[in-house]
């Protein structure tokens, strides 16, 4: 089975600051919030945000597996435990009051067998921000994050015995991982506190990491940037986190920056261009050329009486993504002579004597 001990002692929701009918993706949001907030690297030498990191993380291990935090609810929907710190008296009782293993009742409740579970604990997700150009964000690349972290001890590859001998198997637990910790009448498997869960023991430690199988290091992680990512989108490498303890790897998130265009913005899969045109231009049309990310200019047909501040789509010219290409947007901005020579104040002068149609003529009350 899956359930541990201290499920009927905590509240894993209020740890990760939820409601119980929180959705998976908002569970997700909040545990990456704290884990930004509370990770060892934002807060050296203060143990408390080291611990709550822990807490923070021990509770997303269950609620951020859908399977798991289905026993979790379940469990805790049992009640308080008779010797777990809950009401006194009652409990449960085999048939004619004869002691049984709780594992029994958990591995009927929840399709699994009771004794014999295997403990350890899933490594921490790490998260790290890798930069990139807007053209290399826009077509998509091959890159490197390198970061410092806890990592398998690069000597005995994580086994934590000295190179050229092995782990044996734990000798507390018979290599399960976990023990019976009697309650009363009943029994309850918890992890081997001989070997913390891992199932083996060590009798000639690793000299570099001293038996713990980890060591911080720098390292690099090869990551695939796919085409069209957005700023501030994250990658999961499944595996690359922190390493477990009897347990599988933790996850590490790519957090990545794109630097802006001087040019061009984006929306989505658009991209987005502001081009100046003269007042002539506005007023009669034009043809204009303007510039395309990486495809070559086009030509766009301006028609006559184009308001600044007009947008024209230009299909295809956008980004492309897995699903599909958008448009480039041109937004158009008449420039109006700040500080006009004689010829241009002299025509300025001549149209506004040519007189027309006042345009303020509706606001008159």
């Amino acid at each position: 089975m899956t359930a541990q001990r201290e499920w009927f002692d905590k509240d894993y929701y209020r740890t990760l600051g939820v409601d119980k009918g929180t959705s998976a993706k908002d569970i997700t949001k909040a545990y990456r919030k704290l884990a930004r907030k509370l990770h060892p690297d934002a807060n050296p030498g203060d143990d408390a945000a080291e611990q709550r990191f822990k807490e923070v993380t021990a509770a997303y291990d269950v609620l951020g597996d859908q399977a798991r935090r289905e026993e979790y609810d379940q469990v805790r929907a049992m009640g308080p435990m008779p010797g777990m710190g809950g009401a006194p008296g009652g409990g449960f009782g085999g048939h004619g009051g004869v002691p049984f293993d709780l594992g029994d009742v958990f591995g009927g409740l929840f399709g699994q067998g009771g004794r014999g579970h295997r403990g350890g604990t899933r490594g921490v997700d790490l998260e790290t921000r890798l930069g990139l150009s807007f053209f290399e964000a826009v077509n998509g690349v091959t890159t490197s994050v390198h970061l410092t972290s806890d990592a398998a001890c690069s000597s005995c590859g994580g086994s934590g015995a000295r190179p050229g001998t092995s782990p044996h198997r734990c000798d507390a637990c018979g290599g399960s991982g976990a023990t019976a910790d009697n309650q009363g009448p009943f029994s309850f498997s918890r992890p081997c506190g001989t070997c913390g869960g891992s199932g083996s023991q060590i009798d000639d430690p690793c000299g570099n990491c001293r038996g713990t199988g980890v060591e911080r290091r720098p390292r690099e992680v090869k990551v695939r940037i796919p085409p069209g990512i957005e700023d501030e989108q994250k990658i999961r490498l499944k595996g690359r986190g922190g390493p477990g303890s009897g347990g599988p790897d933790g996850d590490l998130y790519v957090v990545v920056g794109v630097e802006p265009h001087p040019l061009f913005g984006r929306t989505g899969r658009n991209l987005t261009l502001t081009v100046p045109i003269t007042f002539p231009e506005a007023v009669f049309g034009a043809e204009v050329e303007v510039p395309t990310l990486q495809d070559g200019p086009v030509t766009l047909r301006l028609p006559s009486g184009t308001r600044s501040g007009k947008t024209f789509r230009v299909k295809g010219r956008g980004v492309g993504t897995r699903r599909g290409r958008g448009d480039l947007l041109v937004t158009v901005e008449v420039i109006i002579p700040q500080e006009p020579n004689e010829a241009e104040q002299a025509a300025i002068e001549a149209l506004s004597e040519a007189g027309g149609d006042n345009p303020r003529e509706g606001l008159a009350g």
